[in-house]
């Protein structure tokens, strides 16, 4: 199977790009989820253990920023298969919508990340820095930072992440059911091209 997409098949890289993003994505929303949720206390040894995974997690999500733009560029390059046969045209403006918002969420998701930790106060006050790895920092374009806006992207952050989640359960769930009720490969498809 090529690199390439053909009219009925992916190509190996945008299957790859497509799994690595969506592992990227679920250990984000779970990492996320756990230091927000279940790191809530507020002695100093769970903060230092927010603190070192809120540097995971600000890495990570500039991978599933990068991967994201990845994709988007060899979309253009590659464009995807047909949508599989039998669809209405109902459930193919559904599929295309899905997807356009998913790439929205997949996008603002990262960037809203970075806005917010750019703008919060704490990041001034402890001289914090948006790294990467701990081999470079991002841009920070709110020096100093901003309650107000360290609130809004807060809100953003959050509302996008809940969006997110419930598209790729739409979209596994939709995937599902192209396999096993209307029997077309679609799963396969993106498994094996």
């Amino acid at each position: 199977m090529g690199a390439v997409n053909t009219r009925t098949s992916w190509g190996w890289v945008a299957r790859l790009l497509h799994w690595l993003t969506a592992g990227v994505i679920l250990f984000m929303l779970g990492l996320g989820f756990y230091m927000v949720e279940v790191l809530s206390a507020q002695d100093s040894e769970t903060l230092m253990e927010r603190f070192s995974l809120t540097q995971t997690h600000k890495s990570w999500g500039f991978v599933a920023f990068v991967l994201v733009l990845l994709r988007l560029i060899w979309r253009t390059l590659s464009p995807p298969p047909a949508l599989p046969e039998g669809l209405s045209s109902g459930e193919g403006m559904i599929a295309r919508g899905g997807h356009i918002a998913l790439y929205v969420c997949m996008i603002a998701m990262p960037v809203s990340g970075w806005l917010m930790a750019s703008a919060s106060p704490l990041q001034d006050v402890y001289g914090i820095k948006n790294m990467v790895f701990q081999q470079f920092s991002l841009p920070d374009p709110f020096q100093p930072g901003s309650e107000e806006l360290d609130t809004l992207f807060k809100r953003i952050h959050f509302y996008v992440g809940i969006s997110l989640v419930l598209l790729v359960a739409g979209h596994v769930l939709a995937a599902l059911k192209h396999q096993f009720v209307n029997k077309n490969g679609l799963i396969r498809r993106m498994l094996l091209g």
